[in-house]
């Protein structure tokens, strides 16, 4: 499979390169101004049978949204390793950190980060996963699957600014899993942050906002969809379609600390490539101000 996305990498340079005069500008014409833009991407993992929603099919989909957005910083859930490659084949611009979840390598689904290099400096980075032992790969309380957070210190090239962004996928069954893995998270974030930077957390939480397991981060940071001077409340799980899927359900989140606006919040509905969706979840993107 990773050869044949080599062999394809041709069409997708050439697919991409019919959107370059838009996005070139993109943050120049954009309606709101800004210094970071982020975004948070259920990618929906590449080895699941999806029929005509499979990654072979919508591969292009993928590479002309990321064409047409160009955040600065992106946070990726359920990527395999081979999908993090075909990223990184396909736009020079972007580097990413990250490991497979199963073994701390390449085994697994990753929570990895993408910066763009003209934008965006990497300074550290590190995973913990959300269990008992944080530092090994290991199962947490009553998940289902290991699951991690990647986490990062980056500078803005633009302002000089520093600033963490740490990258997220709760658990999907396990209601232990996910309330004390956020705890986890939330107590992760005092601790490697002692000079008090700009915060991002981006994630597939698996919770809608009314969960309980949010309020102790509510405490500490803000949901960008609830403050965001244009905002929306689609739902960002749509499950290719599925028409069973309730009215507004969020489960995907950009949450942020020490910025001091957020211009703009959205739900990344549109088609690419004729597909009608990129995941079986919508990319969501934040713009911010520091």
């Amino acid at each position: 499979f990773k050869s044949k996305c080599s062999m394809k990498k041709l069409v997708i340079v050439l697919l991409v390169a019919m959107l370059l005069p838009v996005s070139i500008d993109a943050k120049k014409k954009s309606d709101v101004d800004y210094d970071l833009k982020v975004m948070s991407y259920n990618i929906r993992m590449g080895v699941a049978k999806d029929g005509t929603n499979s990654w072979e099919y919508r591969y292009p989909a993928t590479a002309l949204m990321l064409q047409n957005q160009m955040p600065d910083v992106f946070g990726v859930q359920e990527a395999f390793e081979f999908q993090i490659r075909f990223i990184e084949d396909n736009f020079a611009d972007y580097e990413s950190v990250g490991v497979g979840r199963d073994n701390g390598k390449s085994e697994g689904e990753f929570m990895s980060i993408f910066w763009n290099k003209k934008t965006v400096k990497m300074v550290k980075w590190g995973t913990f996963w959300l269990s008992e032992t944080p530092e090994k790969p290991s199962l947490g309380w009553d998940a289902a699957c290991k699951r991690t957070a990647t986490w990062a210190l980056m500078k803005d090239k633009n302002t000089g600014k520093m600033f963490y962004f740490v990258n997220t996928h709760l658990d999907h069954k396990g209601k232990e899993a996910q309330r004390k893995g956020l705890d986890l998270i939330v107590s992760r974030i005092d601790e490697i942050n002692p000079k008090g930077y700009p915060m991002v957390l981006t994630g597939d939480f698996n919770m809608t906002p009314d969960d309980e397991a949010l309020v102790d981060l509510d405490k500490q940071m803000t949901s960008t969809r609830t403050i965001a001077a244009k905002t929306d409340d689609l739902s960002t799980f749509n499950g290719w379609g599925d028409p069973e899927i309730p009215e507004h359900f969020l489960i995907d989140y950009i949450y942020v600390k020490g910025f001091k606006s957020v211009p703009e919040y959205a739900t990344i509905v549109k088609q690419y490539a004729g597909k009608p969706f990129v995941s079986d979840h919508y990319p969501i993107i934040s713009v911010l101000e520091y």
